[in-house]
């Protein structure tokens, strides 16, 4: 199943991006998924969201903040090309004062005594993120590749802090949450039936 290219332009359409938008085909997130970031962008106003894995995404949730007139993307990127591609789009609509993508190599990062692929977490602000939105490392990489954003960003998060999963139809990602569930039991889930699935969390 895949999605309708038409749906990306509704979107392109309803934030005015009018100069084009980056999308890769496989890699780039389905457009029921980025509807519903936008929406939450949109309506909570937050004020610095983070971001593993860069890409329309990063230049979507920018330009809410810049409807909103207030708010800041950092978004994690672990390939240089694809963080001077996204740049590349982020300074085409001149959105700087909302976004930073930030190279951050994948590193060794043990989590629960296990050794995972990961971001390095120089970038990642100490505090006050009010939305999470989690689309990488890449599946391929290892094992639950995305499990260890809880566990090294937890203390980082706002109380009114929201996390987007993408691809929760997975297998793996399915048992990411599993995992996050008994290690904080106040995480609270919900899960939307989008193309690719997604998970939306919060504590």
């Amino acid at each position: 199943m895949t999605d309708d290219p038409q749906q990306y332009h509704a979107l392109q359409i309803q934030l005015d991006l009018h100069q084009g938008i980056p999308f890769t085909p496989n890699w780039t997130a389905e457009s029921d998924f980025i509807q519903i970031i936008v929406d939450a962008c949109l309506k909570a106003t937050p004020k610095l969201i983070l971001e593993c894995s860069s890409g329309l995404t990063t230049l979507m949730l920018a330009r809410c903040c810049q409807i909103n007139g207030a708010g800041h993307v950092i978004s994690l990127e672990d390939g240089q090309q694809y963080a001077d591609h996204t740049r590349s789009y982020i300074d085409r609509y001149d959105l700087g004062d909302y976004a930073s993508v930030i190279h951050a190599p994948l590193q060794e990062t043990l989590v629960d005594g296990l050794t995972y692929a990961w971001y390095s977490t120089d970038a990642i602000p100490e505090s006050g993120i009010d939305m999470l939105v989690v689309d990488g490392p890449s599946g391929f990489i290892q094992k639950r590749s995305r499990y260890p954003v809880l566990p090294v960003c937890r203390t980082r998060l706002a109380e009114s802090c929201e996390i987007y999963l993408d691809d929760a139809a997975r297998e793996d990602e399915q048992a990411i949450v599993d995992m996050w569930q008994a290690r904080f039991p106040e995480l609270k889930h919900e899960f939307r039936n989008t193309i690719r699935g997604c998970s939306i969390l919060s504590f």
